[in-house]
């Protein structure tokens, strides 16, 4: 048996966000169409160290892929400067269950999630926004930034983090890497209140910004909160938006942006508009009007996993990227 290791450069190359985008776009409307088994992740609480690891299998049976990732999420890992996420993802080929390649998921999750929110700021932002907000200043809120700017003419970016150095940093790479001014706001209400896209990647318990600071017309990326207790957007908000989710049956398990507003008996399930596959394969409207509030809630499917190593490892093959080693 022949496997292929990628490493984080081989998959930073193989998929770029652009095309990143496209295919999580076809891998949403693969799970919203019924061409997906995706069981719900495993999660195991390594609570004496303050962390969780998930196991995240699916199978996409139009692109006939098969992968499962192991994903690590260890909150005290910042203080030891180490990442906060570490992943893991086997390609395994569909026909005969083989495993086909080892490739870094640490990257590959945070251009998946990027390219997520690239997806749904594509299909539900106004057309004219150029002004971003990003909560979160870690590998997550990078790749939010790049995907926003892949689909709209983005001309302003703003940076809230709780550590005020990490901001900076963040302001400093972002701005250089996408030719853009990236400020750091003091404050959240500094960077919603001219903000056309919001996206927030924390870990927050609580939302990370008010209500009041959100204009007519936002449209929201919410990819941090992946618990029953994380809570990064006020309900206020989330009231009066139209709602847009990854996964139905995952987010009711696990979106606490969406299941706090509901144990509070404040919005029902038929609050949700549509899974954001509906919208890729056109069985659902998007925006309707250019004043109202729109958010994408995403908790993280594996399909998105599954689609991307499968367009990773079709590249990979192409380019002749990583090692490939008999087992």
């Amino acid at each position: 048996m022949v496997i292929r290791i990628l490493s984080r450069e081989d998959v930073r190359r193989a998929l770029p966000m652009r095309q990143a985008i496209e295919v999580m776009k076809g891998a949403f409307a693969q799970l919203s169409t019924g061409q997906a088994e995706v069981p719900l992740r495993l999660s195991l609480p390594v609570e004496q160290h303050n962390g969780v690891t998930l196991f995240m299998p699916a199978y996409l049976s139009a692109d006939d892929r098969v992968a499962v990732k192991i994903v690590s999420v260890f909150q005290d890992n910042p203080a030891k400067g180490l990442p906060l996420i570490h992943a893991l993802v086997v390609v395994v080929d569909a026909e005969t269950g083989a495993p086909a390649a080892v490739m870094d998921g640490t990257y590959l999750t945070a251009l998946r999630t990027g390219a997520a929110s690239g997806a749904a700021t594509d299909l539900l932002a106004r057309q004219d926004a150029c002004t971003v907000a990003v909560f979160g200043a870690g590998a997550q809120g990078r790749t939010q930034l790049e995907a926003v700017c892949a689909v709209r003419p983005i001309q302003e970016a703003w940076v809230y983090d709780v550590s005020p150095e990490r901001a900076a940093t963040y302001a400093e790479d972002m701005g250089e890497r996408l030719s853009l001014p990236v400020r750091v706001a003091d404050a959240p209400a500094e960077a919603v209140r001219g903000a056309d896209v919001i996206c927030t990647a924390t870990t927050s318990s609580r939302p990370v910004f008010a209500d009041a600071d959100v204009r007519p017309g936002t449209h929201i990326n919410a990819v941090g909160a992946y618990t029953p207790q994380m809570q990064e957007v006020p309900t206020e908000t989330v009231l009066r938006a139209r709602v847009v989710i990854d996964h139905r049956k995952a987010s009711l398990a696990e979106a606490g942006d969406l299941l706090i507003p509901m144990q509070q008996g404040r919005m029902g399930k038929d609050h949700i508009h549509a899974e954001l596959g509906e919208i890729a394969a056109g069985l659902k409207p998007g925006r309707v009007s250019p004043e109202e509030v729109t958010l994408f809630k995403s908790v993280g499917v594996a399909v998105q996993d599954v689609a991307a190593a499968g367009a990773v490892m079709e590249a990979a093959r192409r380019m002749g990227l990583g090692t490939e080693v008999a087992l």
